[in-house]
């Protein structure tokens, strides 16, 4: 059995970006001291970053907070992202998830971050 997960808030504001395959690199999402991802795909550009950021004519969605699960998780491990998607799903809680080598993240709309962590707490450990 699987010892009990513990997420982990961040700090900030997030918002997730499309650019159009060829655009320059995003240097201005680039951010040391926070989280930020670049996925280039045969069709576009997406970018996830403090939205404090983006350029006003960059196409957007605004306002996500984000929870990392503490790892690292190993790969063999299943069933994580569903055993976190699930509760949110039921609270009708739209979920925005990133996979990294180590561990996994989501990002929650911020109106709805409140009541997903209340969800959340009920079944992993919170750290704030």
């Amino acid at each position: 059995m699987m010892n009990k997960l513990s997420l982990r808030t961040l700090e900030g504001l997030f918002g997730i970006c499309r650019l159009n395959k060829g655009e320059k690199f995003p240097e201005w999402a680039m951010c040391k001291d926070s989280f930020y991802s670049i996925t280039e795909t045969s069709d576009e550009v997406s970018v996830v970053c403090l939205q404090e950021k983006i350029p006003a004519n960059v196409k957007a969605e605004k306002n996500w907070k984000a929870i990392k699960v503490e790892g690292p998780l190993h790969f063999s491990l299943t069933g994580i992202l569903m055993s976190l998607l699930k509760p949110l799903a039921v609270q009708r809680i739209s979920v925005w998830a990133i996979s990294t080598y180590d561990t996994d993240y989501l990002f929650i709309k911020q109106e709805r971050y409140e009541l997903a962590l209340r969800e959340l707490n009920k079944y992993f450990n919170i750290l704030r």
